[in-house]
């Protein structure tokens, strides 16, 4: 997949996973159902969908098994024991993510809880990229990630009454280490050529989340009891497990496994963006100074950095063309320091 793909994936995926806050919202105000049990039926849908589509995918699949177009050979096998253990390690890393928030938002409220999740996430995950796959931003990556910290900040703290307690920043720094872990999991997987089928990996990922999550949501409380039409909570749950889970977890394992971990973690930061214009425009929340402004500057932040990683990537294929010679180690050069 080319690094243009990845990214427009990786946009749509941030634009769908936005939507799941305001699906919870309503399905909270139109049943008992709580967090947990949200998380776990978001993977058990996914999982059928997943299952359901797979079987297509091979169909219409050209050529079908064999060599790929070109008369290139197909790519060894991944072996077994390192296929379950990404796996598992990449479910372990969504449930600890999800879990941990739902936790750090309940103990510090939202605000707080999502600007510690979200803001930490790419530091993290910049920092582990450089220190495991040397991976570098460059000075423009590096002003990129620091606007797009600040827009998440205006958005999220613009307004008043936000707490900070040490129990939920905790686990929110906790659950930006799952996120970060699964990230840099799918880009070294994914450079080394051993990333496997993204809409696989989501699948059996969301199967051990599940398994995970059960206990959890058998505490909780699995079945959702409505006053109002069963065939809207059933819906919403519905929208919950196709687009901001099966679809964007499926678009985000393939486009991070052919971008830099720290601009898809940058990247990501337009859930906020969505979830708050969503918020405004559907959900009759007051749009705000800081709304627009936090928004403003996430956008040119993650704007900025998709144009130096497409500026890097295409500097990285003039270097490999045949006969580049010193023009396209130059273009590499240029696209590192963007």
């Amino acid at each position: 997949m080319s690094v243009g793909r990845g990214l427009l994936y990786l946009t749509v995926a941030g634009i769908a996973w936005g939507t799941a806050g305001a699906a919870a919202a309503l399905l909270y105000r139109a049943s008992d159902l709580g967090p947990i049990a949200l998380s776990f039926w978001r993977y058990v849908g996914g999982i059928a969908l997943l299952l359901a589509f797979l079987p297509l995918r091979r169909t219409a699949r050209p050529g079908g098994r064999g060599r790929r177009a070109g008369g290139a050979a197909p790519a060894s096998p991944e072996p077994r024991r390192r296929r379950v253990g990404r796996i598992v390690a990449t479910g372990l890393g969504l449930t600890l993510f999800q879990t941990a928030y739902f936790g750090a938002v309940q103990a510090t409220g939202l605000a707080v809880g999502t600007v510690v999740t979200l803001g930490s996430g790419p530091v993290l995950i910049a920092l582990g990229a450089r220190l495991t796959m040397g991976e570098r931003l460059g000075r423009g990556g590096l002003a990129a990630v620091a606007g797009a910290l600040a827009g998440l900040m205006v958005l999220y703290l613009g307004g008043d009454g936000t707490t900070v307690r040490p129990l939920g920043v905790g686990l929110a720094l906790l659950s930006a280490s799952g996120y970060a872990a699964v990230t840099l999991l799918t880009r070294w997987m994914g450079r080394n050529g051993a990333g496997g089928d993204p809409y696989s990996t989501t699948t059996w990922a969301f199967g051990v989340g599940a398994v995970c999550l059960l206990p959890l949501g058998l505490a909780e409380g699995l079945l959702p009891h409505t006053a109002e039409d069963p065939v809207r909570v059933l819906l919403l749950l519905a929208y919950t497990a196709a687009v901001p889970t099966a679809l964007a977890y499926a678009l985000y394992f393939a486009g991070a496994a052919v971008v830099r971990s720290a601009t898809a973690s940058v990247i990501m930061l337009i859930e906020p963006v969505s979830a708050a214009v969503i918020a405004v425009v559907l959900l009759g929340e007051r749009l705000t100074a800081a709304t627009v402004a936090g928004t403003a500057l996430l956008l040119t932040a993650v704007t900025g950095l998709a144009i130096a990683e497409a500026r890097l990537a295409s500097g990285a294929r003039r270097a490999a063309a045949p006969g580049a010679g010193v023009g396209g180690t130059g273009g590499v050069g240029g696209g590192a320091g963007a």
